[in-house]
């Protein structure tokens, strides 16, 4: 059912709340923006499949309650976009959540597996994908459009029951409630400007110094960007920031010795990043900000995350885990190093299935040999 009403909406929301599950997935254009522009909302319950389209409904906040409802169960796969565009839609997340992808990796599915390759392992069911680039904010909608949208949350309903019935089945199911409750954390999709800094390509190169620059015109390129709905590289990227902040600009001149700077900035905006970048650079050393040096200045752990990794491998095969889900590389150097706080492994199912023995190892409680069906763990005396 296409929804091109705010009657039809309410309508369906009534019925939906008597259903024990919600797909939901998005269609977005994020190209020229710097909000994601919401083009369609798909939507299937225990017995229908609706499309809703944004651009022809009054409000779409009336689905806040049926998104909180307790009772029903929210279903996606790979769901963190679709919830960031719900959350800054709608105002609020959903919950209980259940993505399909997540839960895959617990049933000896690849990391990250897609859409139509679960659908195809969990149903038996080949998905056309010729609409998956096409340009939904153009109207109207063709027949072959709006069947890919249905497709992406019809067969989410069939896939839950059957995942939930093999995590039950393997005693998992419980593994998740974290994973999935992080998903419905506000916190994730909300941003601090004035941390943006820190994810500059590059921005290690910097001094502290130069940093304390960057933090400023960095914090200023992302309230432009969502002031005036514009990508943030079309106000500056960030080589162009590290490149100035190197520089030392602190008058305009300088700052449009920088390839493309002048194409960027008009005069009123080179006037502020230049009163930004002499202010951070002036800013007392006290003040001045530091980014985590990683592994450069801290000892080599290559020998011991190798040895981790050996362990790992042994069981995420033994439990039919995706590897990549059950740690990561960093996750294993950081603990190598002496770090607990924030380090996955050491949390919940991962625990138990694993990290426990990786700080044994490391403490000589386990040492590994070769036998003659592969790798050996042996708990020493």
């Amino acid at each position: 059912m296409y929804i091109d009403s705010q009657e039809q909406l309410e309508a369906f929301i009534a019925r939906a709340q008597d259903s024990s599950v919600l797909a939901i997935d998005t269609e977005f254009l994020r190209e020229k923006t710097y909000y994601a522009k919401l083009c369609l909302i798909q939507m299937a319950t225990d017995d229908e499949v609706v499309i809703v389209d944004p651009f022809a409904v009054r409000d779409l906040k009336v689905l806040a309650p049926l998104l909180q409802d307790e009772t029903v169960v929210k279903l996606f796969h790979a769901g963190s976009q679709d919830l960031e565009i719900i959350y800054h839609q709608i105002g609020v997340l959903p919950k209980p959540i259940f993505d399909t992808q997540i839960a895959a990796s617990l049933l000896g599915h690849v990391l990250q597996i897609g859409y139509a390759n679960l659908v195809h392992a969990e149903c038996g069911v080949t998905l056309k994908k010729m609409d998956s680039f096409t340009d939904w904010s153009r109207r109207p909608l063709s027949a072959s459009q709006i069947e890919y949208a249905a497709d992406d949350v019809i067969y989410l309903p069939r896939m839950y029951k059957s995942m939930t019935r093999q995590l039950k089945q393997k005693r998992r199911l419980s593994w998740l409630s974290d994973d999935f409750a992080e998903l419905s954390n506000p916190a994730n999709y909300q941003q601090d400007n004035r941390q943006r800094y820190r994810r500059l390509k590059r921005g290690g190169s910097l001094s502290r110094q130069q940093l304390s620059a960057a933090r400023e015109v960095a914090a200023w390129r992302e309230e432009t960007a969502q002031k005036r709905d514009l990508p943030r590289k079309w106000i500056l990227t960030d080589e162009q920031i590290v490149e100035a902040c190197k520089r030392g600009s602190r008058t305009i001149d300088d700052l449009f010795m920088i390839r493309g700077m002048r194409d960027r900035l008009n005069t009123r905006d080179a006037r502020t990043v230049v009163a930004l970048m002499i202010k951070g650079f002036d800013l007392p050393e006290s003040e001045w900000p530091e980014l985590p040096r990683g592994g450069k200045n801290e000892r080599n752990v290559d020998g011991e995350v190798d040895l981790m990794m050996a362990v790992a491998r042994i069981r995420a095969r033994e439990n039919d885990v995706a590897l990549q889900a059950l740690v990561s590389h960093s996750d294993l150097e950081r603990l190598a190093r002496g770090y607990t706080e924030g380090v996955e492994v050491l949390r919940g199912w991962r625990r138990n299935l694993v990290g426990k023995e990786l700080k044994d190892l490391l403490a000589g409680k386990i040492r590994l040999s070769v036998g003659k069906d592969g790798v050996v763990l042996e708990k020493t005396n």
